[in-house]
């Protein structure tokens, strides 16, 4: 066994980022070619409104921690 110090863990959040875009795209594409334009709008519409949603309630959230001055 090594006994050597552990190292911080690599911050991979602009990789989860890019790839959320590649997966959204081809997602995007495949639907379109399947039902058209109409789903795919449909789609983008929800996935909008549920981040909208989970954003307002990290804020929500973050709020109640906040000490009041």
């Amino acid at each position: 066994m090594r006994n050597r110090p552990t190292q911080s863990a690599p911050d991979f959040t602009n990789a989860c980022i890019v790839m959320f875009g590649v997966n959204l795209s081809w997602v995007f594409l495949v639907l379109w070619a399947l039902w058209g334009l109409l789903a795919v709008a449909a789609l983008g519409w929800s996935l909008n409104r549920w981040m909208t949603w989970l954003e307002a309630r990290k804020a929500r959230a973050c709020q109640r921690f906040t000490p009041q001055r």
